[in-house]
């Protein structure tokens, strides 16, 4: 098994489903979060054991970008946030990785100022309805 380090993973953004994607270089410390709720089937045949299944799926992702107005990508998600608008963003393991490709909406743009480093603005990325591309994992 090869071993791929934070660094090497690659992340994409596109104002169109199947527009072009432009790399998302001006991010660090990405977290993709998948997770699923639960259904209680609890039975008294469980052997004692309370039983649960998977149900529907949530999907969000959270990064860091340099406060950097100049910089395309920060724009693109600055105006998304206030515009209320969709961004499609691929994040994968690498170049021609796996990952997830979905639409999401801007639910967080916080600007932070720490005295000694550079401002930066956390952003929360989550899946939102698009009727053109539905939330997939994929392998380039």
């Amino acid at each position: 098994m090869a071993v791929v380090l934070g660094l090497n993973a690659k992340a994409y953004v596109s104002s169109t489903y199947d527009g072009t994607y432009t790399e998302i270089t001006n991010i660090r410390d990405v977290t993709v979060n998948l997770e699923k709720s639960e259904a209680d089937i609890t039975t008294r045949g469980g052997g004692g054991f309370r039983q649960s299944v998977g149900t529907l799926k949530d999907g969000s992702v959270e990064f860091q970008m340099v406060w950097d107005t100049a910089d395309a990508n920060f724009t693109t998600f600055r105006t998304a946030f206030f515009g209320d608008d969709t961004v499609y963003c691929k994040f994968l393991d690498g170049a021609s990785g796996q990952g997830l490709h979905a639409a999401f909406s801007i639910v967080n743009f916080t600007r932070t100022e720490a005295l000694e480093e550079a401002l930066m603005v956390d952003v929360s990325l989550k899946v939102t309805k698009d009727t053109d591309l539905s939330p997939t994992w994929v392998t380039s």
